[in-house]
């Protein structure tokens, strides 16, 4: 692991440090691996061309990452087919999967960083203290650029989900 990131991140106020390198507007996103809930590999390279929404959460089973992968899913249905909308998590696949049958979660995808922390480190997520991702939202556009980034300070609170739907209609 690499050194942490300072952006004064906290956890119910608490500090805590991100491993890996901070991603910035403007750099190319970097391909990384991860595990889909049936276990199958997903490979950020095989979405090249669209427009990629990474919803970063800590774990799915809390009250504000539900609502996160929630609204990015119902938010899917109205961004058009060249956009993806991938929740992460270090959250075990099985329960990924419960998760999508009991709420509903058909637009969007939800994937684990759990076995190589890949994402978490290369995109500057991994809360170090605890093996969980920080909040956030990468945008990433057609060509693979990243066009807009939250890490959210307080890891407890929500995303502006706002601005980063309106990051992603200005890439359509």
């Amino acid at each position: 692991m690499n050194g942490g990131i300072d952006l004064n991140i906290k956890f119910n106020k608490e500090p805590v440090t991100l491993v890996g390198s901070q991603v910035k507007v403007g750099e190319k996103a970097k391909p990384f691996k991860a595990v889909k809930n049936d276990l199958s590999e997903f490979n950020s390279e095989d979405y090249k061309g669209k427009i990629l929404v990474y919803s970063v959460v800590p774990s799915i089973d809390t009250g504000v990452c539900s609502l996160q992968a929630r609204t990015f899913n119902e938010d899917a249905t109205k961004l058009g087919d060249d956009v993806v909308v991938v929740t992460i998590s270090n959250d075990l696949p099985f329960a990924q999967k419960r998760f999508c049958a009991t709420e509903g979660i058909d637009n969007s995808m939800i994937i684990s960083d759990y076995k190589d922390h890949e994402f978490g480190e290369k995109y500057g997520f991994l809360m170090k203290e605890l093996m969980l991702l920080a909040r956030g939202v990468v945008v990433v556009d057609k060509e693979g650029n990243i066009s807009y980034v939250e890490y959210v300070e307080e890891v407890t609170n929500e995303v502006d989900f706002e601005k980063a739907i309106e990051a992603v209609k200005k890439l359509k």
